[in-house]
């Protein structure tokens, strides 16, 4: 009983922290504790809608039509070789955020971190080719790299959001293992690719 309910809270927390989430957690994160929440809410909202609809809907819905299409449960989508589409189409929703936000001539920081998480989506892809990597640390890595990156920028003490995002990256990897759906390399691995994407992108971009 009890490895039920550790089985059903793992399947949430995996849902809840999904990779498609990182970008929106990360915005919500700056606009609540940086001094962007300064920025006018309209403008906060409309940056949020277009991560929403580019990062998470269509990607998301997308990817389900695709699974559809080809009669895969949740778990055969998951297969290493069944992960390249998902990932072509993950790609292409960020490429076409960036060019929405490089269209309406956003702030250089706000390009960086979308590009960040597109160049996490691309890694992720390439290492899939040959071994299946966990995008939800990638996550999870990302959101780490992006606070170090901004406390950088932003000239704030991050000890408090890093030490959050590594308890609760640390809970994501267990799940993912308890879940038997990596092994500790692959977990390791993804939240190293995601935090470095993620430092090297948005100082590149901003600089």
């Amino acid at each position: 009983m009890e490895s039920k309910y550790i089985i059903k809270f793992a399947h949430i927390y995996s849902a809840v922290f999904s990779p498609f989430y990182a970008p929106m957690w990360a915005f919500l994160w700056l606009f609540a504790y940086s001094y962007l929440r300064l920025w006018p809410w309209g403008y906060k909202a409309f940056i949020l809608a277009v991560v929403l609809m580019f990062t998470i809907v269509l990607p998301r819905i997308t990817i389900e039509i695709f699974r559809r299409l080809n009669k895969w449960t949740h778990h055969q989508l998951s297969h290493r070789q069944h992960r390249h589409m998902p990932y072509f189409i993950t790609i292409a929703s960020y490429i076409a955020c960036v060019l929405i936000f490089m269209q309406i001539n956003t702030a250089l920081f706000v390009r960086g971190m979308i590009i960040a998480m597109l160049m996490v989506s691309l890694v992720c892809a390439l290492v899939n080719a040959w071994w299946k990597v966990s995008t939800h640390m990638a996550g999870m890595g990302g959101l780490f790299g992006t606070v170090i990156a901004f406390s950088y920028l932003f000239f704030f003490n991050p000890l408090m959001p890093m030490c959050g995002i590594l308890i609760l990256s640390g809970i994501m990897g267990t799940c993912r293992m308890i879940l038997r759906q990596h092994t500790l390399a692959q977990v390791v691995v993804g939240f190293i690719i995601g935090m470095v994407c993620a430092l090297t992108f948005i100082l590149f971009v901003w600089i």
